[in-house]
């Protein structure tokens, strides 16, 4: 029989991640199982909750969305535990990437009786910053700038959140000449972002990367290029099912290590957070890496 430790994120969601972990907990505790619930006292705290869950044997679990789940992985990963998954954040795009569940009794069940699988991690190093650990994706231009928003928008309804910061974030967005260089070989782009993907999915169920695979040990690299708002606004609806890298403004690379820079800078993201600036073209460049298999999730 498992044991755990559920780390709550308790704004996740709205507030709603709490409420999400009560009824899990209660099927496993009925099952026979230990379970410890925490509401997640801030990254550093967090951080040694995580050691000493995984020290115990608790599989470790993260109830939010995926900057709960991305910054709990990370540590899960070099710690050598196993990571469960309650989606109860406004994305969710990890859990919807493995196609978990969102019914308290599925969840249950998989938690107590889930296959171990080994997933990739991106491992991302910014100039005179220690290396971070992420689940899903990292992304640089009018996606950062939208997750910017959707922060500000909490006040609106879920569901028009992230439509309504990108289209907000494109309608405002400024090109930035970018140099990617993917396993060697550099390419340079004028484009409105750069995603380098580990899952497909970002931003509230964006189909941005369709080829991406969490096992392949391999990240897709997707840029769209610069075209003119309008053109953007109306391709827009494409992201959602993948028809978007048919478009000729969007290419698709993929490989385990990606350097990454523009001019002028722009704002990174990572799994809905802020991760700081892209390094301009001066500067060194973002590293950006592929572990394959670094983390066991319950499936």
């Amino acid at each position: 029989m498992r044991s755990f430790s559920f780390l709550v994120n308790p704004v996740s969601g709205g507030g709603v991640a709490p409420a999400a972990a009560i009824p899990v907990a209660r099927l496993l505790r009925d099952a026979g199982a230990e379970v410890e619930v925490i509401d997640s006292p801030g990254p550093e705290a967090t951080s040694e909750l995580v050691k000493a869950g995984v020290a115990r044997g608790d599989v470790i679990v993260a109830v939010g969305g995926d900057g709960m789940l991305s910054s709990v992985a990370g540590q899960v990963s070099e710690e050598g535990g196993i990571l469960g998954m309650l989606p109860a954040g406004r994305g969710n795009d990890f859990a919807r990437m493995l196609q978990l569940s969102h019914d308290p009794d599925v969840i249950a069940q998989t938690l107590l009786e889930g296959t171990e699988t080994s997933v990739d991690l991106i491992s991302v190093t910014l100039p005179g910053s220690d290396r971070r650990l992420v689940a899903g994706s990292l992304y640089s231009g009018v996606d950062a700038l939208a997750s910017e928003i959707v922060d500000r928008v909490r006040w609106m309804p879920s569901r028009l959140q992230y439509p309504y910061a990108a289209l907000h974030s494109l309608a405002t967005y400024v090109p930035c000449s970018f140099t990617v260089v993917v396993d060697g070989a550099s390419h340079s782009f004028v484009g409105s972002n750069v995603v380098v993907a580990n899952s497909g999915y970002y931003g509230k169920g964006m189909h941005i990367a369709p080829g991406a695979s969490v096992t392949d040990g391999v990240l897709d690299v997707v840029v769209i290029e610069a075209a003119s708002r309008r053109e953007m606004m109306r391709a827009f609806p494409k992201v959602y099912d993948g028809r978007h890298i048919a478009l000729d403004q969007v290419t698709v690379l993929r490989g385990s290590r990606i350097e990454i820079s523009g001019t002028p800078s722009v704002a990174m993201g990572a799994d809905g957070e802020a991760v700081g600036w892209l390094p301009t073209t001066a500067e060194a460049p973002a590293v950006v890496e592929v572990l394959p298999g670094a983390l066991t999730i319950l499936t």
